[in-house]
């Protein structure tokens, strides 16, 4: 069933109709929003009966979880719904535009709609590499949007861009002009969607999720980007985030969406302090904080709020798993992994990528090895080198003390049945036309180590274990949410009794909440079953809460490392400071504190062929606890 023309007029009303005014102070007010879909179920309402206002020059933000409908309101907002599928069906959304007027967006023409968007409103979506045009350099995606809007010839509109690249404080503006998307990083990308956003010079900016697929360095340098440029032009932001740490630093005011309706709203400060309602106390429940682990000597729980009653309960520091005394499981000694770029009519090389430079560590039974840094340093990397998933140029992987790296395919093949991994994206790791029990089984019957029977029983003790019901057996991934689809890759991961996991950003794509709950039960899984875990991550508060120990990475080497506690309350390295500096904090009296953020992009990784590496010197700093020797780049 699909929205007619005639569905989405009667919707509209009759053009652009006069609407009743806002006051001087207001750039948008939403009323009654509702906004529906159209569905082989029949009509469903994805945001239902939802009011709220934004101030001139103010930051109000929309939390949620994912489905919430905070997104939707986004796109009805600017009216971006797929027009076949979805539709504003009641409510008015007013906004003041530069020349004086306030429109209804609901009520007025197509083509009023798409004059002011770009001009008066405009949108900074998640993921910059979908809203940019893979075929057409950045300069001339910046300029079609200046000439949209602006009468002025096309060399006026190139000048402009690098204007605006500059205003956004893009490295070489000079040459990004002529780069493709697909050259820049996603921090830079994600620069050149707000310059494209601010071209037009608009009133009112929605950012849905800017920065939630960045790291934390590049997600403070945005933040902190965003609120200058709202100083420099009185500028009104709406903000779509389910980062609670976000909305402390930069919010205002805050929206609280659920199921598509607005449960909780009000001042930022007020709504952290004194939530009412259950929903916003348990989204603030599973905020990790940096900070609160201090004193602890182990990992702890995420309290889990009960989204009815808003009751917690008390979460338990987790019992000693670690077993100091036995030889570690997995010891790691200088591994390396370069790929060669080839190039010219006989393909020779002429550089090479340093993914992995000269890694050691090792990890011990029941023990949380965090393995941080931001993208492209190198630790995904790792651990698919470890696991022979990519071949490395040199080292040792000993696991139970045999080399991996020097064994058989047949070997190798056996010896992974002691190792496995979660991937970030459970949904691109689970096969679509495959139910979910058949997923969980296939190790079983490839190793044969089950029989189909004997697989079926195990599936739904491990379906148990990890909080499923065994008759989801059945199902396909797309019937699952995103956190159980998590819970099912970790079924897998289990299914054959491994040693050691290697969690590869296993949590990173997760709402905070789900977070939580998958957190807790790899914490349990671990005091069950006495796992290691490599916790691939760039999330510094999630990593604080589970580790034992923690390894900096920084271009493909290891930098700092030693006890959690070590490196967080006492860290010694540069780049470790840095990236500590840029976590967020969920504390709204922060807000007006301006951080020391560094607009450094990480360094390039490609060196030439004939490039040697350094030698590194280490020193220690207190027991277990080493850090790499700087040089003038640091200082």
């Amino acid at each position: 069933m699909k929205f007619s023309p005639l569905d989405r007029l009667l919707a509209r009303g009759h053009g652009d109709a006069e609407s009743e005014p806002l006051t001087a102070d207001t750039q948008l007010v939403v009323d009654r929003l509702e906004t529906e879909f159209s569905t082989p179920q029949g009509r469903l309402v994805a945001v239902n009966g939802v009011s709220f206002d934004v101030k001139r020059g103010e930051t109000v933000a929309i939390v949620g979880e994912s489905g919430s409908g905070k997104s939707v309101t986004g796109l009805s907002i600017m009216g971006l719904l797929p027009k076949e599928m979805a539709r504003v069906a009641a409510g008015s959304i007013r906004v003041a535009t530069k020349d004086g007027r306030t429109c209804d967006l609901v009520r007025t023409s197509p083509e009023t709609s798409r004059s002011l968007r770009g001009s008066d409103m405009a949108m900074v979506f998640q993921e910059p590499m979908t809203s940019l045009n893979p075929v057409y350099r950045i300069g001339h995606q910046i300029a079609e949007v200046i000439l949209a809007h602006q009468k002025c010839s096309r060399a006026d509109a190139r000048a402009l861009a690098l204007q605006m690249l500059r205003r956004v404080k893009m490295s070489d503006p000079e040459r990004r002009l002529d780069q493709f998307p697909f050259e820049l990083s996603g921090g830079m990308r994600q620069r050149v969607m707000i310059a494209m956003a601010l071209a037009g010079k608009p009133k009112l900016l929605i950012a849905d999720e800017p920065t939630t697929a960045l790291d934390v360095t590049i997600q403070a340098q945005i933040l902190e980007l965003i609120k200058e440029l709202q100083q420099e032009d009185d500028m009104s932001i709406l903000f779509i985030t389910h980062d609670m740490g976000v909305v402390a630093e930069i919010a205002d005011r805050t929206v609280v969406m659920y199921d598509g309706k607005v449960v909780e709203t009000g001042a930022t400060p007020d709504l952290f302090f004194h939530a009412n309602h259950p929903y916003t106390r348990s989204l603030l429940s599973a905020v990790p904080r940096l900070g609160a682990m201090e004193g602890r000597q182990r990992p702890l729980r995420f309290p889990i709020v009960d989204r009815v009653t808003g009751l917690s309960d008390t979460p338990d520091e987790v019992p000693d798993t670690v077993k100091q005394e036995e030889r570690p499981v997995l010891e790691v000694a200088g591994l390396t992994t370069r790929f060669n770029i080839r190039a010219g009519v006989l393909s020779s090389v002429v550089g090479r990528v340093h993914a992995v430079e000269n890694v050691s560590f090792s990890l011990r039974a029941g023990e949380t090895l965090a393995l941080v840094g931001e993208s492209g340093c190198g630790k995904s990397t790792t651990g698919r080198s470890i696991l022979r998933l990519i071949e490395p140029t040199a080292g040792s992987v000993v696991l139970e003390g045999v080399d991996i790296l020097n064994i058989s395919p047949a070997e190798l093949r056996e010896r992974r049945k002691r190792i496995q991994m979660i991937f970030q994206d459970p949904f691109g790791s689970l096969n679509p036309r495959q139910s979910v029990g058949a997923a969980i089984a296939e190790p079983l019957i490839i190793n044969r180590l089950a029989t189909p029977s004997q697989a079926r029983d195990k599936v739904a003790d491990l379906l148990t274990r990890v909080g499923l019901q065994p008759a989801m057996a059945s199902r396909y991934p797309h019937e699952f949410s995103g956190g159980q689809r998590q819970r099912i890759c970790i079924a897998r991961a289990l299914a054959l009794e491994p040693r050691v996991i290697i969690a590869d950003e296993a949590v990173s794509a997760l709402d905070v909440s789900v977070k939580a709950q998958v957190v807790n039960l790899m914490l349990d899984l671990q005091a069950d079953m006495g796992l290691s875990y490599l916790f691939v991550s760039h999330d510094m508060a999630v990593v604080e809460r589970v580790s034992h120990r923690v390894a900096v990475m920084y271009l493909g080497e290891i930098v700092e490392i030693g006890p959690r506690e070590a490196i967080f309350r006492n860290p010694q390295h540069p780049y470790t400071k840095r990236l500590l500096a840029a976590v967020p904090i969920a504390d709204p009296a922060r807000r007006h504190m301006k951080r020391p953020v560094s607009n450094d992009e990480i360094k390039s990784p490609i060196k030439p062929p004939n490039f040697v590496p350094p030698v590194r010197r280490y020193c220690q700093v207190s027991p277990d606890h080493t850090v790499m020797t700087w040089g003038e780049e640091w200082k």
